[in-house]
This record gives structure tokens, C-alpha cells and sequence, in this order.
């Protein structure tokens, strides 16, 4: 069935429908008054026989465009993807040390902020894109703003730091979303929020993370405060460190990361590269910065019903016969 803003334009069916009648009819009669008066053999000559297979085609395409027409006026409606006007979201980005280590070319961190900038640079231009970075605590290095420019140059300067605490980086943002929504009004009116956070280790700092600042806690919350968290569990898990001399292996932490994005409502995902990286952070996009909106769909419509009835009034000159 086809969703109608406005049903009762299908009423307009019924001439449709009588005109058709009329024509059969009329078609009709004009046959009956040929069979009566006319020599049939002179007919026949008259009006060869192959005419007749084409002389109705007009008429069938300006019945068939004419409903599609009043299809059109009956507002059919239909879910688009647009882009959002507005919304909420926050980078929170690990710049632990294990981000130095190479497995990913030519490192994981720099392999993040490559992904980071272009996700940046292709999110709808209404949304207010914020930047965190965490290690042993969060900072708030760009507050949301629709201007990515200042993300994409914060994003540059990320240094790296001892220590993971995952959980003071969400919690980091979470306060950053809850701010920014107060000055718009408070939550009822706040645009949709979503947190992006990318790391590849387990938490640290606290040992715990169901702990009171612990990440579990962290996803709680956000959960609570209706943001989901989509994580990005980026590395591999031969991925090695040099740290003072001692090469210590970071193997990427699937599991916590993706409780985290169970927990809050959000989706994990995985990256061992930066082609993979770079795809996830399109999907992101696309999730992100888009909405489906249920409106009208007339157009297509109103295009197929038009081309039908000119090729009808087309058919209809050139073969001689006034149009119905």
C-alpha cells in the first residue's frame, strides 16, 4: 500500500474511470453505426486492418498517465535520508603510549588522526563536532562547534601520555554534551548526541572499570543520559612499544571496548588498518550525519504521469485523431 498525505485526491480516480467507460462506449457505438451503413468491403479498404492494433495506444497512455497524476496530487509519501541539521558529536581519542606502536603504518596514532580529519572534513556541516583526548586524564581540546576546521588542527597537536583512563574520557564528554545542551535549551529541545570514542588498549586508571570513574560506570551514564557510545577498537594484537629500551606488547583490547558500546546503547567496531579505520569512520558519517525523514514523494510520480500524457498527445497527432 502506498502511504497518501492526502487520500481523498484518489476520488479524482472515478472521472479517470468514466472517461474510459466514454471512450469504450463511444468506440463502441462508432463500430455499430460502420457495421449498419457502411459497404464492409469498402471498409476494409479504406481502414486496413493492421491501423486498428495501435489506435487505442493513445488513449490507454493518457488513462494510465492520468492516474498517475492523481497518485501525485494525493500526496504519496516516502523516507528519505537528509542530512542533520543538528546534532551532537564528541571525538574521545586514547593518546596512551601504546598509540605509538607501529603494527599500524606508520603508527596507530598517526594512522588516528589521518581517519580522524577526513571524518571531519565529510560530516554534515550543521553538526557540532567536539575533540577529547585521554590517557592518564581527559582533556577537552575543542568544545562542540560546528566548525571542524578547529577539530581537524587540534587533532595535529595530540601528544601522546602515560596511562589509559577510558572512563574519565567519556565521562569528559558526556559533561561537554550536557553543557552545550543546556545553552540550547535544556534536553527536551537538545539535538541528537553520539560519542565516537577510539582506543586500543584496556583501561588502566582505575584498575577496576565497573569503579565509580571506571569506563563500564562511564557507559552507564551515557546510557542513562540517552548518548550512545560507538567505540572503535583500533590495532592488531602483535602490536609492540618501545618504552624505555623494553619492547612491551599492546595487543588491542576487543572485549572492554565493545562491553562499552554494549552498555551505553552504541556499536563497536574493529581496525587493523587504516584503509579499515578510514571505512569505519565513513559508516560513522553515514550514520551520523544523516537522518531518515518521511515526506513527500510526488515528484517521480508527477514525472511519469506528464511524460505519458505527451507521448499520448504525441500518438494522437500523428495519427489523425482528436484527443479525447
Amino acid at each position: 500500500m502506498i502511504d497518501l498525505a492526502t487520500p481523498w485526491w484518489l476520488l479524482l480516480l472515478l472521472a479517470v474511470a468514466a472517461l474510459a467507460a466514454g471512450y469504450v462506449y463511444m468506440q463502441r457505438r462508432r463500430h455499430a453505426r460502420a457495421v449498419t451503413f457502411a459497404n464492409l468491403e469498402l471498409l476494409d479498404t479504406v481502414v486496413p486492418p493492421q491501423r486498428n492494433r495501435f489506435v487505442h495506444v493513445p488513449i490507454a497512455l493518457m488513462l494510465v498517465g492520468l492516474i498517475l497524476l492523481t497518485v501525485a496530487l494525493a500526496g504519496p509519501q516516502a523516507d528519505r535520508r537528509v542530512p542533520r541539521n543538528k546534532a551532537t558529536v564528541i571525538l574521545v581519542i586514547d593518546v596512551s603510549r601504546s598509540m605509538n606502536s607501529t603494527d599500524v603504518a606508520p603508527s596507530r596514532i598517526q594512522a588516528a588522526q589521518q581517519a580522524a580529519k577526513k571524518f571531519a572534513d565529510d560530516l554534515t556541516d550543521g553538526i557540532n563536532l567536539g575533540l577529547i583526548s585521554f590517557a592518564g586524564t581527559a582533556a577537552t581540546l575543542v568544545s562542540p562547534t560546528p566548525d571542524h576546521d578547529a577539530t581537524k588542527a587540534a587533532v595535529d597537536k595530540l601528544q601522546l601520555a602515560d596511562k589509559t583512563a577510558t572512563g574519565e574520557g567519556i565521562f569528559a564528554a558526556i559533561e561537554q554534551i550536557k553543557t552545550l545542551n543546556a545553552v540550547l535549551g535544556g534536553d527536551k529541545g537538545a539535538p541528537p548526541a553520539r560519542i565516537v570514542l577510539e582506543s586500543d588498549g584496556k583501561e588502566t586508571v582505575p584498575d577496576d572499570p565497573d569503579d565509580p570513574r571506571g569506563a563500564f560506570t562511564a557507559a552507564r551514564k551515557a546510557k542513562e543520559e540517552k548518548i550512545p557510545v560507538n567505540t572503535i577498537s583500533f590495532g592488531t594484537l602483535t602490536g609492540t612499544v618501545d618504552l624505555e629500551g623494553d619492547r612491551i606488547p599492546v595487543p588491542v583490547d576487543d572485549a572492554s571496548l565493545e562491553r562499552i558500546a554494549n552498555l551505553s546503547g552504541g556499536e563497536f567496531f574493529t581496525a587493523s588498518t587504516l584503509d579499515e579505520l578510514t571505512r569505519v569512520y565513513d559508516t560513522l558519517q553515514e550514520q551520523i550525519g544523516f537522518e531518515t525523514q518521511r515526506g513527500d514523494n510526488s515528484r517521480p510520480w508527477v514525472i511519469a504521469g506528464t511524460i505519458l500524457v505527451i507521448i499520448a498527445a504525441i500518438g494522437a497527432i500523428a495519427m489523425n485523431r482528436r484527443l479525447p
